[in-house]
């Protein structure tokens, strides 16, 4: 059986990644793919914490349904607020993304 803090190891690592991911791209695109990253990692700790407790208790499956649902608003907006701004603008970068600017 695999230890739990191998599970949390691996889930602080993508979560690590995915930050990484948001604060160093300039890539409205990446910037996205960074955020996913990090709501995965939330899914592994969930899931692990779940498992390593109660099994009759299903709450960390249902929260992670539910951070899952989430996930996807999440990218059907991002996506169409990207595809917009790309639309006016004719770019991802999101130091030229400063239509809320006067």
């Amino acid at each position: 059986m695999i230890p739990q803090s191998w599970y949390l190891i691996l889930a602080a690592a993508l979560f690590g990644i995915g930050m990484f991911g948001v604060l160093t791209r300039r890539n409205m695109i990446a910037i996205l793919l960074g955020v996913e990253l990090m709501l995965n990692a939330v899914n592994i700790n969930l899931v692990s914490f779940w498992r390593y407790s109660d099994v009759l208790n299903m709450s960390g499956q249902v929260f992670s349904v539910i951070v899952f649902a989430v996930t996807a608003a999440e990218v059907s907006v991002g996506l169409a607020l990207v595809i917009s701004a790309y639309r006016r603008r004719n770019t991802v970068i999101a130091n030229d993304l400063d239509m809320l600017k006067f």
